[in-house]
């Protein structure tokens, strides 16, 4: 058997995020057929010991404090990089003139303007590009986009998307890089995963009419000081379609309680579905042909017959998690690198998600409805 080339990986940034795409490399090859081998060639960190350790702790063969070491190594094929939001352009921008892949977690960048320049620039020098967007390849997100689009709710006519948490729910929590208006805000941060789900189910918002808050006006600087907080903590929007449906969307960092409710409902003449994140290896459908008397969201559990979930497990009900939505985006950037599918979700369409972003948050200064730029 012929030997599979060799993707060699360098990743920038160990927090919450880089470990998950740590475990996304390792789960990968064991669940799928990758078409390349994956190696762990170079991680980097703020500092030489973090590297270090993240090196031992992670597998990767070496270690840096200097994330251009990555960039510049001829070595390594792909930069992945789950630094803070504001640093993503110039290290993708950077990746991209060295000819390497880029697979960058979400937002793409802080501005769509930011976003366009470094699409224009990947598909120009004819790298391929992945932005972290996971939640999009559970299989029942697939599965409920077959059914849309089977007919089987019928006309669509309402939507609600919603990404609720409450890790910014503390006033007295420090300013972070989340806060910073160059990189931050809960519609960014996570509202862009609700709009990303809304438009993968129906297709593309054309119109917004947004409304977008700052709850809490100041936080600690971490140095004895207070910081003004110039960014959103809820951020919402009413949306209309291209298909004629409308609803809202939210996005709130500061819910109480809410861990990871990324949740959305469909509306249509002849059913409806309910999803929740926090059960998402759940979806329920409801449907108007049933007999009077019998009519009821009814729960479809997650199995094999569900690609790619009989991949992890050949048992229903058992369930997938976090780390193995990565594995599944993994995959699939794998097989766009090797030549046998198209990108899943490259720069162009984090691009599209950052311009939403964007046209709600001018559209709430403006205080009216606003056209979505194709």
């Amino acid at each position: 058997m012929a030997q599979k080339p060799k993707l060699r990986i360098g990743l920038i940034g160990t927090g919450f995020m880089g470990k998950a795409h740590v475990f996304g490399f390792a789960s990968a090859p064991k669940v799928f057929d990758l078409p390349m081998q994956l190696e762990l060639h170079t991680v980097a960190d703020v500092t030489e010991a973090a590297a270090h350790r993240a090196a031992a702790d992670f597998g990767f063969a070496h270690a840096t404090a200097d994330w251009r070491r990555v960039i510049e190594d001829p070595e390594i094929d792909v930069v992945d990089i789950t630094a803070p939001n504001a640093l993503h352009k110039e290290m993708a921008l950077a990746a991209i003139a060295a000819g390497k892949h880029v697979y960058c977690e979400k937002p793409l960048a802080p501005l769509a303007a930011d976003a366009r320049e470094m699409a224009e620039a990947a598909e120009a020098k004819g790298v391929k590009t992945q932005v972290g967007f996971n939640y999009l390849c559970n299989p029942m997100l697939k599965l409920a986009k077959e059914m849309i689009a089977a007919g089987e709710l019928g006309e669509i006519r309402g939507y609600r998307g919603l990404h609720a948490e409450d890790y910014m729910a503390d006033a007295a929590g420090p300013f972070t890089f989340r806060h910073d208006p160059a990189g931050g805000g809960a519609l960014a941060d996570i509202g862009s995963h609700a709009l990303a789900t809304a438009e993968m189910l129906l297709g593309p918002i054309t119109e917004v009419m947004g409304d977008c808050v700052t709850m809490i006006a100041e936080r600690p600087d971490g140095k004895g000081g207070i910081r003004a907080v110039e960014v959103d903590d809820v951020g919402r929007a009413f949306v209309r379609f291209a298909n004629g449906a409308q609803g809202s969307i939210e996005g709130n960092w500061i819910a109480t309680g809410r861990k990871m409710q990324h949740d959305f409902e469909v509306y249509g003449t002849k059913g409806a579905l309910a999803f929740s994140q926090e059960r998402f290896n759940e979806l329920h459908f409801y449907a108007t042909a049933d007999a009077p008397g019998r009519r009821g969201f009814r729960r479809i559990e997650a199995a094999p017959d569900h690609p790619p979930y009989g991949r992890f497990c050949v048992a229903p009900g058992h369930q997938l998690g976090f780390n193995d939505l990565k594995a599944i985006e993994v995959a699939g950037y794998v097989a766009a690198i090797a030549g046998e599918a198209p990108e899943p979700f490259n720069f162009r369409a984090g691009l599209r998600i950052q311009t939403l972003v964007e046209t709600i948050q001018r559209s709430s200064r403006e205080r009216s409805w606003l056209g979505v730029p194709a």
